[in-house]
């Protein structure tokens, strides 16, 4: 069975497509509640930048890593997809270790196609720290992970009373952006919501540390560095009911 893209998530990057002159790799086949696994990897399989490490080999040749290793797991299963005579493989590679990418993950049962997605690009990028937790932003930002799918937000608050009006900015890194479709219909007009200000006000004062004070004010998200691959994650949930969006959201309009 071969999936192109199953779930709510999807990547927009530079380039759509490897530069290659042979055709498409090996699809994968459905190992049993597998779709949600089958769409992360094609989605990372045909993410160019990141193909282009995994086909070199270069982690596997440089790495001192003992034991688990998501990325010499994903070497593994880029090389044998892009070069397999086969038109479709089992994807055992990755399956098989899927309680290493995370211990609540079993063969056999459904998942969360972003959750996976999320957990899989973690385990990318310790692997590529050598397994280390505790380094600082600056070191983590030199992976090959980080540079193809980390980017920065910066959250600015303007404060609005006439007696301070100070502006605080703050910036938070992330792999991926979740975007709201309940109202959206399509994913630029879901961006241009998430880039909207938003009124601090009531119970959802700023507090001015100038004056020590509730004030209102206007927060708004933008993003600050864009990574080569934006990763987006359309929200189908609803919040607490759990019950699933349908509806349709178009992609980026130009």
């Amino acid at each position: 069975e071969r999936l192109l893209h199953k779930e709510s998530c999807f990547f927009q990057g530079r380039n759509i497509a490897l530069q290659q002159t042979s055709s498409a790799g090996a699809g994968l086949y459905n190992l049993g509640n597998t779709g949600f696994l089958n769409s992360v990897l094609w989605c990372l399989t045909y993410t160019p930048p990141l193909a282009k490490d995994l086909l070199s080999r270069e982690h596997s040749r440089s790495s001192r890593q003992q034991g688990f290793s998501m990325m010499c797991v994903m070497e593994a299963h880029v090389n044998k997809i892009l070069h397999f005579s086969a038109s479709a493989i089992q994807p055992w590679t990755v399956v098989n270790v899927l309680t290493r990418i995370g211990e609540h993950f079993q063969h056999g049962m459904q998942e969360d196609a972003h959750e996976f997605l999320r957990y899989t690009v973690d385990a990318m990028q310790r692997a590529c720290l050598s397994g280390s937790s505790d380094l600082d932003i600056s070191s983590q930002a030199t992976t090959i992970v980080h540079q193809i799918f980390g980017g920065f937000l910066r959250s600015r608050v303007f404060v609005t009373c006439l007696s301070c009006k100070a502006v605080s900015d703050s910036y938070e890194a992330f792999l991926d952006v979740p975007l709201d479709i309940k109202e959206a219909s399509s994913v630029t007009t879901a961006l241009e919501d998430f880039v909207k200000p938003e009124q601090l006000d009531g119970k959802n004062c700023f507090k001015c540390s100038k004056y020590d004070k509730m004030v209102a004010a206007s927060k708004r998200f933008t993003i600050h560095r864009v990574p080569k691959v934006l990763t987006v994650c359309l929200k189908r949930f609803e919040d607490f009911i759990g019950r699933k969006i349908s509806k349709v959201c178009r992609q980026l309009e130009h």
